[in-house]
């Protein structure tokens, strides 16, 4: 079974930095794009930013030039680098994998369980 584990979030000041990590355990074939959704509350989920299994990004207008995503394939792992929080960054930070299991024939779309960034003063 595919699991996917975040770590990395907190409370952090504005302007300050943090770098959230998620991994992926279990039995996978493929991973395809990677990416991190936030959600804050009474809004909708959002997608932040995402890469392609060849690399290429693509990010929120809000956070270009602030957040870089990057991903190493062979620890099965996304990150998602922070620099110069706002407040309006506080929010529950989802990883999202596209991927196929060992053994299945569809892809599918996998959760991390959230992990909150808090930027306060």
């Amino acid at each position: 079974q595919v699991q996917l584990v975040e770590s990395g979030g907190g409370l952090v000041q504005p302007g300050g930095s943090l770098r959230l990590s998620c991994a992926a355990s279990g039995s996978i074939f493929r991973i395809n794009a990677m990416g991190w959704y936030r959600q804050a509350p009474g809004k909708q989920r959002e997608l932040v930013a995402s890469i392609t299994s060849g690399g290429s990004t693509s990010y929120a207008d809000s956070v270009k030039d602030r957040f870089t995503i990057s991903r190493d394939n062979a620890l099965n792992t996304v990150y998602l680098q922070m620099n110069s929080l706002k407040p309006e960054d506080t929010a529950a930070y989802y990883c999202n994998f596209n991927l196929v299991p060992r053994g299945a024939r569809y892809v599918s779309d996998y959760w991390g369980q959230g992990t909150q960034v808090t930027v306060s003063s």
